[in-house]
């Protein structure tokens, strides 16, 4: 357990935010809080939000352990620190996991779940060259970003993806330019961010989002989900990708709150 960078938005609506329900949202793999702006920026007119950067992330320290459990214990100390009791929680792809494994340990704590295209399952190691294509940025250690982009550019096809990960690429307090993730945990840790959720089944309600065009949650992943969360639902947002809350964060919102509210 320790003590994560989070930020605080209160509610924004017309009543008044000591009286409406706090959101928990929690960002995938390589990401940061930043990740979730678009959701954020609409469901604070209904909800105090928390938006987390998980340990080895962000601005949350670095740590040489990285699995579930410790990740839903970070959690649980945010928590903890604001004096709640229960919360609705939100977490998209690595970050979902995060928050499975919460409500699976913790049930009293998590009021209702919301997952975003992951299950809860072990996944093939598909980051391969990704990883490898940071591990080059760094050795090479550029001093801008766009070179780092440039060097990705071998590793990745995808621009999206080489923009997304070279947000991570930075000046540190001393000007020097490095990866603000600790990249050698995640790469030594990975098979633990691949693993499968456990635990004893959590009774409360959970949505999963589904990206239509992704290939993470599977028909074939729906006796696990149901083993773990009996009372879940499934519901594919059509014409995005595994990214659904950035690609089309107005139409994951609309669903987030009418399964909340």
């Amino acid at each position: 357990m320790m003590d994560l960078f989070y930020r605080k938005l209160a509610c924004s609506g017309d009543d008044a935010a000591a009286s409406k329900e706090t959101l928990l949202l929690l960002h995938g793999l390589f990401g940061s809080a930043d990740n979730v702006g678009g959701i954020a920026r609409i469901l604070q007119h209904d909800f105090n939000l928390i938006a987390v950067d998980h340990r080895n992330h962000g601005r949350s320290p670095h740590a040489d352990q990285m699995d579930y459990n410790v990740m839903a214990a970070d959690v649980l100390a945010v928590m903890d620190n604001e004096g709640l009791e229960n919360a609705y929680v939100f977490g998209h792809s690595m970050g979902g996991k995060v928050a499975m494994q919460l409500a699976l340990t913790h049930p009293s704590r998590v009021k209702k779940l919301i997952v975003a295209d992951i299950a809860p399952v072990k996944y093939e190691a598909h980051h391969d060259s990704i990883l490898a294509g940071m591990k080059k940025v760094e050795e090479e250690a550029p001093e801008s970003r766009k070179e780092a982009m440039r060097i990705l550019a071998s590793y990745e096809s995808e621009a999206d993806i080489i923009s997304f990960l070279a947000t991570n690429w930075r000046r540190d307090k001393n000007g020097q330019w490095g990866w603000r993730i600790n990249l050698d945990v995640i790469a030594g840790d990975y098979a633990n961010i691949a693993a499968a959720n456990s635990g004893s089944a959590y009774a409360g309600d959970v949505l999963f989002l589904r990206g239509g065009t992704s290939d993470y949650i599977k028909a074939e992943h729906r006796e696990t989900i149901l083993k773990l969360f009996p009372k879940a639902t499934v519901r594919t947002i059509e014409g995005v990708g595994h990214w659904l809350h950035a690609e089309k964060p107005d139409m994951v919102a609309r669903a987030m709150n009418r399964f909340l509210t």
